[in-house]
């Protein structure tokens, strides 16, 4: 064991003051951090007043949500006339065409009328005094002989009492509202409702072995055009998931980005260069241009399309110049400091054997700023795919104005998530290429 004497020890420390005379910052920097994040988490719990809006949330909508994105109803309502008899009836629009004939609704011997939620466990039904409805292992009877209808016996937690109608709620399966006169079913499936042929195709309810044969060799269901050609019309022009225009404004917002990008970078690159205080010894002038790329790219791209769809109206165009805009701003900022940070002696070595000042420019500069800049480039275009999704919901055409219908709507929310993953493609697409390209051209290898 070595013992180190007070002189040794002194030495030490007049050595390496750093390691025993630390400072009050080096000392307690970290605690006080640590503190200061604790203050401010507690600020922002008070200001945005996080425990009222999480006890007044509703969180019972996510489940709704998330169960529509993946799911369809059908709602057949089911009215009690005059007579006794029971009619069926469809909203205009439903996922099973003009004339249904489902084999989960029977008609029994004595006039009711049996539907089937879920299976056996989940079933409803319905005659003119009476709606049965059998759900987690017991039936309930409903009496809707009298003015308004009266659960029989027991109310389980699963029913609720109105003053003019029950509702029984059975989970994902569905629902069912009753009422004097009428019964109210919804009953909800997996999957997505005639995303191929809609109910108006000649094609519809067709199993996919009939289609195949139909396309392949079958005689033609209009005589002035081929069953194939029919086919891909029915699916382009489907009136319920609309692909082609889904489709259409899925390649305008690719095109504004990349129109945008295009003509952000063309424009950012003769500017970049005047901006550049190396390459323009004029003070004024590289100012002058920084603080427009400033401008330009401090106003948000959202906000540059609210002006220029008041100043176009809304589409592309204005989705385009927002685009343009704000990569004029980025892109110059990016170049004016690549053109800055570059090494000077090939350039230098160009200039000494008298050459004119853009082939020094071509030969010691632009060997060195090409791969970059295209780099940085390819990079912005990838984020101004996702970024051109946004600025359309105000307006600025493409995919992103039709996403914000359909969920304003509040009610195609399986039309959202078919456009929420097309976007997600199209973005994981063009990030794969956009990487590939770069490590290409700065000669990484990508892992």
């Amino acid at each position: 064991m070595t013992v180190i004497d007070a002189n040794r020890m002194h030495e030490i420390e007049t050595r390496y003051p750093e390691y025993f005379h630390r400072s009050f910052r080096q000392r307690f920097g970290g605690l006080m951090i640590l503190i200061a994040t604790l203050l401010y988490s507690l600020y922002a719990v008070w200001f945005f007043d996080l425990p009222k809006l999480f006890a007044e949330a509703h969180w019972e909508r996510v489940g709704i949500y998330l169960s529509q994105w993946v799911s369809y109803d059908v709602q057949p309502e089911l009215r009690i006339e005059d007579d006794g008899s029971i009619d069926i009836r469809y909203p205009r629009f439903s996922p099973l065409g003009d004339n249904p004939y489902p084999d989960w609704l029977v008609n029994n011997p004595d006039g009711s009328i049996t539907v089937s939620i879920s299976g056996t466990s989940r079933t409803v039904t319905v005659s003119k005094s009476e709606t049965i409805v059998t759900a987690h292992g017991i039936s309930v009877p409903v009496d809707v002989s009298s003015g308004a209808p009266e659960v029989v016996g027991p109310v389980p937690g699963w029913i609720t009492v109105y003053d003019d109608n029950v509702l029984a709620d059975l989970g994902f399966a569905g629902n069912v509202s009753i009422s004097v006169d009428r019964v109210k079913i919804r009953k909800r499936f997996i999957g997505w409702a005639n995303f191929i042929f809609d109910t108006q195709s000649s094609f519809f309810d067709k199993p996919i072995g009939e289609v195949v044969g139909l396309i392949v060799s079958g005689p033609r269901i209009k005589p002035d055009q081929s069953n194939l050609s029919l086919a891909f019309d029915d699916i382009w022009n489907n009136s319920e998931w609309q692909h082609g225009d889904v489709w259409t404004k899925l390649f305008q917002t690719i095109v504004m980005a990349f129109l945008g990008t295009l003509l952000g970078a063309l424009t950012a690159f003769p500017l970049a260069f005047l901006a550049a205080r190396n390459i323009t010894p004029n003070r004024l002038l590289n100012q002058v241009l920084k603080r427009f790329f400033d401008f330009l790219r401090s106003v948000d791209m959202l906000i540059w399309a609210l002006f220029l769809t008041r100043a176009f109206g809304p589409g592309p165009l204005a989705g385009s110049g927002a685009i343009f805009l704000t990569e004029t701003g980025t892109l110059g900022k990016l170049y004016s400091e690549g053109l800055e940070n570059i090494d000077n002696k090939p350039r230098e070595g160009v200039k000494s054997t008298g050459a004119q000042t853009v082939l020094v420019h071509r030969y010691g500069i632009m060997p060195q700023i090409v791969p970059v800049f295209v780099s940085q480039t390819l990079y912005q275009w990838e984020s101004n795919v996702r970024g051109a999704t946004i600025i359309g919901a105000v307006g600025a055409g493409g995919i992103g104005l039709k996403l914000w219908e359909a969920m304003r709507t509040n009610a195609n929310w399986e039309n959202v998530a078919y456009m929420v993953i097309l976007i997600l493609i199209v973005v994981f697409i063009f990030d794969t290429a956009s990487n590939a390209l770069r490590h290409r051209l700065m000669g990484t290898k990508t892992h």
